[in-house]
Formats: C-alpha cells, structure tokens, sequence
C-alpha cells in the first residue's frame, strides 16, 4: 500500500494558489508512488489564510510557519514566501526532518543560500527549487535534443525575459521593490529562470559582466487596502518610498563549454506581460521558444538539404513519450499551460521524496545560480567582467 505524504504549504497567494493547484492535480494525472494530502496552510492573514483553505482545497490553516515545520505530522514543507524568509524556514524544516521544496530564488544571498544547502545535507531530506520552466515540454525536449548532438557544438545562448506590471510609476511600493526583503529586483525575480534554463540547456557560466537599470526610483507606499497591488488613482497623492532593487537587468557571459551568453530581465516593458523568449545555436543547428507560444519549439536542422532548411515548427503536445510530460494529459494537439509545469513539478518531487533521490534543480542548483546572480550584481556595481 502506498504511503501517505502531508504537505504544509507556506504562502498562500499568487504562487500559493499555482503550488496548491499542482500538489491537488499531481495525482489525478500521474502515477505518484506515494498519496499526497494537503494537510495545512499557512499565511501571516488570519482571515486571508483561512479564506484560501477552504477555496484551495487544504485541510487546515495556520498564521506561524513555526507551527508547520516543527508538526510531526508534516512531510514535506512548500516554500512560497518573501525571499526574506526563505532561509529561516527551510533550515528549520530540514532540522525537523521535512523534504522541502522552495520557490525561486533560492535565498537572498549566497551566504543564506549555502546555509540552506547545508542544512538539507545534514538532514538528508529531499530538496528542490521550484524553477518550474525547466518542465515545459518544449523546453524538456530542447535539453533533449541538445543531449543527443542535434545542434552540435554550442556557440550561442540568447534569452530575454519581459514583463510590464512595473511600468506604471504610481505602481506602489511592494516588497518586490525593497531590497532587505527580495534580495534584487528583476535579476533575482526573472533573470534568474534565465539563468537556471541556461545552465540545464548549454552548461555552467565561467565569467560575467552585467549591467543594472532602476528608472522609476520612488514609489507610492502601500496602504491597506493594496491586496491587490496596482496602479494608485490619479489625483490621489500618498507618500513615497525609496525602490532599492533594479528595474532592469542584463549581462553577456560565457560558459565553461566555451558558448557565450546574453541575457536580458525587465519588469519596465510595456506590452509585454510574461514574454520569455530563448534561442539557442550550435555548429549543426538552431532551436528557439516563445513562452507565449510555449506549446511549440522551433528547430532549425543544419543537416537539410539546402533547397528544405528552415525553422521545423514542432508542436509538443504529442502523447506517447516524444514529448516530457504531454503523455499524461489530452490527445494530441490539445495545449497545456502555466499550471502544468507546476504539477510536473511536484509529481517529480513526490516521487524522489518517495525514492530517496535528488531531483533537480536541487538547492545545489539554487546555490550555483545565486553565485552567478551575485557575479553579475558584482560586475554591475563594479563596472567589469568577474569569474563565476
């Protein structure tokens, strides 16, 4: 008889809502060696977290993450929190013996995110850091192909992510904006899913040189009535505070297979919403994602015939093994979305909590991709190239 695992879900709003979708779905649609059962969430709002149990399906709700962690009767702790608070409570979770799994970034630093490493080694519990792009299917079967030798030798890795919710400047304060609790602005938030897909597509950056943008650098504060945060009324002057992260990021690098690197992450982009656009070339040919577009990968064959080349538009949603993940859904040529990566996620982590293994990315993958978050920041505020 398959075992029980209990989650204790930290957070409950924007990625609270897509974890708890993807720990309810998980075993509707995949084969999970163990049963899973949403047993408590927790949120700083009374009120709030309790209104989210009982729309998102969990068994019980609790105002101190303390209370979560230290329950005998938790199995695995779901980190989707403030970055600020990343570290304190995965720590915990793996001393009381908890698997733990954490949203992106791993932590505010690198110091924060070596601790947390440690600290899941001692414990040997399972650990892993929801970048959940790396379980779109078109990118699954990019690294797929990139594996077999399909584009060869590797040269360029060209990726961009672009967001506009942060263009309006009576946009208010939010903790996104504050450095003490989010670390950096739309490096750590977006660049670093960037930065993960580069190193489980092409391979580990060697060296870096980046560059970062704040162009809005006072904000409204909030008030609290801003659940939803979104632009202030006009005509409806509140104080300011100071934005203390970046607006925009970008860097060029290089990797240690000898392929350069170009990266670019704003939240100053209007018209774009959640644009994430990736081209990768090689000696033997091309592939290319559109996130907008995320049921297709385009692969450019170097090895046709010169009178039939171009960009092969590949739908992935064919059943049948082909394509990670789509043989668990619909028929063919039916789309999955955004909240499926999330469930793909979370089947893959049961399983290894069930199994023993790590699962990746890993909090060693968390750990190598703060160093190069850092790496960047270090170049920008020194206004040179530093080794990864």
């Amino acid at each position: 008889m398959a075992r029980t695992l209990r989650v204790g879900l930290i957070g409950y709003r924007f990625m609270g809502r897509a974890h708890s979708n993807a720990w309810r779905q998980a075993p509707r649609f995949f084969p999970l060696k163990a049963h899973v059962e949403l047993h408590t969430i927790c949120g700083r709002d009374a009120a709030g977290v309790q209104a989210a149990r009982a729309q998102l399906g969990w068994q019980h709700a609790a105002t101190d993450w303390r209370e979560v962690v230290e329950s005998p009767l938790i199995d695995i702790v779901d980190i989707c929190t403030p970055n600020d608070s990343h570290a304190p409570i995965a720590i915990a979770a793996a001393q009381n013996g908890k698997h733990v799994l954490c949203e992106k970034p791993l932590a505010l630093n690198l110091k924060q995110a070596e601790q947390m490493l440690a600290a899941v080694q001692k414990a040997r519990v399972v650990h892993m850091v929801c970048h959940n792009y790396r379980r779109i299917p078109a990118v699954a079967l990019a690294r797929k192909f990139i594996s077999e030798g399909a584009l060869g030798r590797l040269y360029h890795y060209r990726a961009r992510y672009a967001q506009d919710w942060l263009a309006d400047p009576e946009f208010p304060l939010t903790w996104r904006l504050r450095r003490e609790v989010s670390g950096s602005g739309a490096h750590g938030d977006i660049n670093a899913h960037l930065i993960d897909l580069a190193r489980y597509l092409v391979g580990e950056f060697t060296e870096v040189c980046g560059q970062f943008q704040t162009f809005i650098t006072e904000r409204p504060l909030p008030q609290e009535s801003d659940k939803n945060p979104g632009p202030v009324a006009r005509g409806a002057p509140r104080k300011t505070g100071k934005v203390t992260v970046d607006d925009a990021a970008l860097f060029i690098g290089r990797f240690d297979n000898g392929a350069l690197a170009n990266l670019e992450a704003t939240r100053l982009a209007p018209g774009r919403k959640n644009h994430i656009e990736i081209e990768i070339n090689g000696s033997k040919g091309s592939l290319y994602f559109d996130f907008e577009d995320m049921n297709r990968l385009k692969f450019f064959n170097g090895d046709d015939p010169k009178d039939r080349q171009g960009f092969r538009d590949i739908l992935v949603t064919q059943p049948g093994g082909v394509h990670p993940y789509v043989g668990q859904w619909w028929r063919s040529g039916h789309l999955i979305g955004y909240e499926h990566t999330f469930v793909h996620t979370v089947a893959d982590f049961v399983n290894a909590c069930v199994e023993g293994k790590p699962v990746h990315p890993t909090f060693e993958d968390g750990v190598k991709n703060q160093r190069v978050l850092e790496a960047v920041e270090t170049s920008a505020t020194r206004n040179r190239w530093v080794k990864v």
